[in-house]
């Protein structure tokens, strides 16, 4: 309204009225949008074409709702730019910007970090839409919506956490609602067997419709749901028809309503499988009753005993009391025992409390009025509580108890007598000295009271490593195993003496490990070694001045431990060189092996050993000067009555001595040699000669030609061998032997023979004097045959084959030997096969006769000592 005044000066007033209803209705409208934008933090904008963005007004502190920020919150989520945008979400705020450049609708989640409001998720609207204008504009609405983000977050979480404690768990979880399963967990599937099957969803009959006994325990179990009742149960399933050798299974179902009575029957059930449970009963049972045959059936007197009364007792215990089993119930435990007392010892309730067990001996009465000592053995049933209960082991040890009684009067006995050894005897504890024999206390310079508790190194001198100190000893030294030593004593009244002994460890149960020593006076044999070490120094020096080598080996390693100087000139070197030597550094190693031999066999022989060495040795002038010495070995021992620890060799040159021997011997061969020649040249001339004579009366009387011819035949090879000693000495080739007997049978029959040799070297094999004439004769005999039995005039061959342990003389002939031939059935004779058969030597020789094809072959094998192999001429 206004006024103004008209020309006659009448006020006139103009008013103007206009409906502002849409105004109102749109400011409300803003004021709505903006407190509910402000309440829930949501952004807005509006894009025009026309204008471009239009912001939201920022409403003054007058108008905002007290407490709240003069910057409304809307206005914060819109100042969104991507440098505040997290990696993580970049792709949806580019889809954004996308949506808002090109006029498309969408709905983005994504998360900024806002220096004011930190780490925040928002979900942005892109709106595209057309005013009535024909205008395009675009709503962009901004929604804070973290808190709903965390919420669906934390659920989600909670829901993984409470899916995976079901997934996990052991025991099978189920939800039932009106007798229909609508969850489980797998173990519930797997412990009822209902893998592979549809089950939410699906009624428990039909589930279980082919398992009673689950269908038994469902309907229980609804029955009492349906009355408000909580139901527990365990029940067995039986094994499964597909697997059965898989045990049956125990569970123990317990299901408990969710919600009120009267309502639909709503309940969890929880399964576990007891299987596990139900055979540790079984075991517990059984253990139970091994427990009750034990107690009853055990040799041992076993009692339960509870305020020092007896609660329960074995039949052993009975038995060793004396009384019935019965009568035993609520007697005090105490005057079971020789003193009649009720009340426990005090020893015995303090180890109790402190160890909460006691092992003793202890006298028991039985019924009879007998005492008898047994090992009471008292352990508690809960460690410190001896209100909980004692178990009390009672162990007849009368027996034992009066060996000992014994052994300790043996030991007093044993005592009476090392008391009369000349040998110290000391038997020493962990506290010291225990008992000293009257050798020992002599030794010593006191009485027993004097050492006792003490410890043996009071007597020692002061070296440290005394063996009177050697505490180690009662430790570590092996029961039973001794330890030798040899020391100096320092008695109680000034005496200094040496003394050996040796230190046996021992134990006992009552005082525990025990020294015992022995110990013997040897001060006179340190004084006689004293003596002898003079003499061996007097004898040394007799040893450098002898004419004789003298030397001195330890047995063990043989090396030189003393040489005097013509010991050391025999080998060429000083006696300083020689020291410490072994054979091997001194002599050639040939020399060395022979000489090591001998020292061997020497320390192995109580007696003299005596060899001959011959020594060569080089001059400027005479050149290679050799010697012969005669060596005698004898073992030496420092201990008498111990092996020998030394060897001693003293050889003397006796090269003149053995010389002169030589020559005489040398002559005395040549003689021999030449008388040898000329009986063997008489010998093979007479038998010649009787061959002659036997061959004048084959040809006087034909009947007997063959006879007389067979006789000369065997005079010609006793001569053939005679005649073949004749050139030479010693033992007669084999090789020599076989040519001659074989030329001479081959002249006597005029036949044709072939002689072959085989193998290395056939002239080194020999045949001993005594040998030669019995294998001649064999062979002759062979040939002889062989030409005697030849079909026609066939060649008769004759080999000789060497090996290296033997010499085989084969002779083969065309002929068969008769049907059955067996040379055992030719006993010895004068001819013939039992002619071979007695002359062969049978240590060294055998012979076999044998059809081989169209011939017959003999075979002649000469071995070791019937032959020998010498060396080749």
């Amino acid at each position: 309204m206004r006024c103004y005044h008209a020309p006659d000066g009448q006020p006139r007033y103009m008013a103007v009225v206009e409906d502002r209803s849409a105004e109102e209705e749109r400011d409300l409208a803003q004021m709505q949008i903006g407190a509910l934008m402000d309440t829930a933090g949501v952004g807005l904008a509006t894009f025009q074409e026309s204008s471009g963005w239009v912001r939201q007004r920022i409403r003054p502190p007058a108008e905002l709702p007290a407490g709240a920020p003069s910057k409304p919150v809307s206005a914060a989520l819109q100042s969104i730019s991507r440098d505040i945008v997290a990696p993580e979400s970049m792709p949806e705020y580019e889809r954004l910007q996308h949506a808002l450049r090109h006029a498309q609708r969408a709905e983005v989640r994504y998360a900024i970090r806002h220096p004011e409001l930190g780490r925040r998720w928002l979900q942005t609207r892109v709106e595209p839409a057309t005013l009535a204008s024909g205008k395009r504009t675009t709503s962009v609405v901004t929604l804070d919506v973290t808190e709903q983000y965390l919420a669906q977050l934390r659920t989600e979480q909670l829901l993984h956490e409470l899916s995976t404690l079901l997934e996990i768990s052991t025991a099978g979880i189920a939800y039932v609602r009106a007798g229909v399963l609508v969850r489980c967990n797998r173990r519930f599937e797997a412990m009822l067997g209902l893998r592979g099957i549809r089950v939410a969803g699906a009624a428990l009959h039909e589930l279980f419709a082919r398992q009673p006994e689950a269908r038994r325990v469902i309907g229980d179990a609804l029955q009492a749901l349906t009355a408000g009742k909580r139901y527990e149960t365990e029940f067995e399933l039986p094994a499964d028809p597909a697997h059965p050798n898989r045990p049956p299974k125990w569970y123990a179902l317990s299901v408990r309503r969710s919600g009120p009575p009267g309502e639909t029957v709503e309940a969890t059930a929880l399964l576990s499988d007891i299987t596990r449970l139900k055979a540790q009963q079984a075991e517990l049972a059984d253990l139970a009753r091994d427990r009750a045959l034990m107690f009853n059936l055990s040799e041992v007197g076993i009692a339960f005993v509870r305020k020092g009364r007896l609660q329960q007792a074995n039949p052993a215990l009975a038995q060793l009391v004396g009384r019935p089993v019965d009568s035993l119930a609520g007697a005090p435990l105490n005057t079971l025992f020789g003193d009649g007392d009720e009340r426990p010892p005090v020893h015995e309730e303090a180890a109790l409390r402190e160890l909460g067990r006691w092992v003793g001996e202890r006298q028991l009465r039985r019924a009879d009025g007998r005492l008898i000592w047994v090992q009471l053995s008292l352990r508690l049933v809960r460690d410190g509580d001896p209100s909980g209960g004692i178990i009390a082991a009672i162990v007849n040890v009368d027996d034992r108890h009066r060996a000992e009684q014994v052994v300790a009067l043996q030991a007093e006995r044993t005592r009476a007598i090392l008391d009369s050894v000349l040998v110290g005897i000391v038997i020493v504890g962990p506290r010291g000295i225990e008992w000293m024999n009257r050798s020992a206390r002599r030794m010593f310079g006191g009485d027993l009271g004097d050492f006792l508790n003490q410890p043996i190194g009071t007597v020692a001198t002061p070296e440290p490593d005394h063996p009177f100190r050697q505490t180690h000893y009662i430790d570590e030294l092996v029961e039973g195993e001794a330890e030798t030593f040899e020391c100096q004593v320092k008695a109680r009244d000034g005496r200094q003496f040496w003394v050996v002994g040796n230190v046996v460890a021992t134990g006992r149960e009552a005082t525990g490990r025990q020294l015992t020593y022995a110990l013997l006076d040897i001060e006179r044999r340190r004084t006689a070694e004293q003596r002898m070490s003079q003499a061996q120094a007097s004898l040394q020096r007799v040893i450098e001045a002898a004419p004789l080598a003298i030397t001195l080996r330890d047995a063990r390693t043989l090396k030189v431990l003393q040489v005097n100087q013509v010991a050391a000139r025999s080998v060429g070197r000083t006696p300083a060189d020689l020291i410490g030597l072994a054979p091997e550094e001194i002599f050639p190693p040939e020399v060395a092996r022979q000489r090591r031999a001998d020292m061997v066999e020497a320390l192995g022989s109580r007696d003299v050993t005596q060899r001959e060495y011959r020594v060569v040795r080089r001059h400027a002038l005479d050149g290679e000067a050799p010697s012969i010495w005669d060596a005698r070995y004898l073992p030496v021992a420092t201990v008498a009555g111990q092996p020998p620890n030394q060897l001693l060799l003293v050889a003397t040159d006796v090269s003149e001595q053995r010389a002169a021997q030589q020559a005489k011997f040398d002559a005395a061969i040549t003689q021999r040699e030449m008388l040898v020649k000329e009986v063997h040249h008489r010998i093979k001339n007479n038998l010649q000669g009787v061959a002659g004579l036997l061959q004048q009366i084959a040809q006087r009387k034909p009947e007997v030609a063959p006879a007389i011819a067979e006789v000369v035949g065997q005079v010609q090879a006793i001569a053939q061998v005679y005649g073949l000693q004749i050139g030479v000495t010693g033992p007669l080739r084999v090789k020599a032997l076989v040519e001659s007997i074989t030329n001479s049978v081959q002249r006597t029959f005029g036949c044709q023979m072939q002689l072959s040799v085989r193998g290395p070297q056939p002239e080194a094999w020999a045949l001993p004097e005594a040998e030669s004439i019995p294998v001649a004769l064999t062979i002759n005999e062979l040939l002889t045959n062989a030409v005697k039995h030849s079909a026609g005039l066939a060649r008769v061959d004759c080999t000789l084959e060497v090996a290296e342990e033997a010499v085989t003389v084969t002779i083969a002939n065309l002929g068969r030997l008769p049907e059955g031939f067996q040379l055992s059935r030719f006993p010895g004779g004068v001819s013939g096969l039992g002619l071979v058969r007695a002359l062969l030597p049978r240590r060294s020789a055998t012979f076999a006769l044998e059809q081989h094809g169209d011939h017959v072959r003999a075979v002649v094998t000469l071995v070791p000592p019937g032959v020998t192999r010498l060396m080749p001429l």
